[in-house]
């Protein structure tokens, strides 16, 4: 897929003020500093397009970008270790779930996963939940440079295996680098393959 266009639309609190839902939508989540921001502007190709912080919990609010004038991008605050109140991180965990359990055009959830670590509880609990909310979701390891391709396939094949003691089928997976471009081109295709079926559903085909 060419990105010829990637813009900045509006940022929310509330689900309900999220641009019109005629459009398939791909959201972005994972733990804080799992490198979110950067994956997002290595895929579009915008160095600047999501704000990138060394601080965890930067991103606080539902974000939407518009690409090609065809698709949303939706950059979601960061679960687990942000440096913010247990009251504020209950806030943000409704607002997430209202959004996810709520947009009806959200094709997919990208949970990123840092390939340098062992399977996480925090992240196996999230998909569990997903789950439990049947919102269709992908598998992204980021950070693959900074892991020997020996130690990245390890903590993948780990973290697939730990899945697999709750999950029949596994869903799509995509091992990443923001730094080097890893794994752009397989993201991207499979977006432009669901976007070909949200339209032909769309269509009523």
């Amino acid at each position: 897929m060419i990105i010829r266009k990637a813009d900045y639309l509006i940022s929310n609190v509330d689900w309900q003020k999220c641009p019109p839902a005629n459009k398939p939508e791909y959201a972005f989540i994972g733990r804080s500093n799992v490198g979110k921001s950067s994956l997002i502007n290595m895929l579009t190709g915008r160095s600047k397009l999501a704000k990138v912080s060394g601080n965890p919990g930067k991103t606080q609010t539902i974000n939407h970008f518009i690409i090609n004038d065809e698709w949303y991008l939706v950059d979601l605050p960061g679960y687990g270790f942000a440096k913010v109140s247990q009251g504020q991180r209950r806030q943000w965990g409704k607002m997430i779930e209202n959004y996810l359990r709520n947009r009806r055009n959200l094709a997919c959830v990208f949970v990123l996963l840092d390939s340098r670590l062992t399977p996480q509880k925090i992240d196996l609990e999230f998909l569990t939940q997903l789950g439990e909310w049947q919102v269709p979701f992908s598998l992204v390891f980021t950070k693959s440079d900074k892991n020997t391709q020996l130690d990245t396939s390890r903590h993948v094949k780990a973290f697939l295996e730990k899945m697999r003691e709750e999950w029949e089928f596994l869903p799509p997976h995509f091992v990443t680098s923001a730094v080097k471009g890893t794994g752009r081109d397989a993201v991207m295709d499979y977006i432009e393959e669901l976007n070909i079926r949200f339209r032909a559903i769309a269509k009523g085909e």
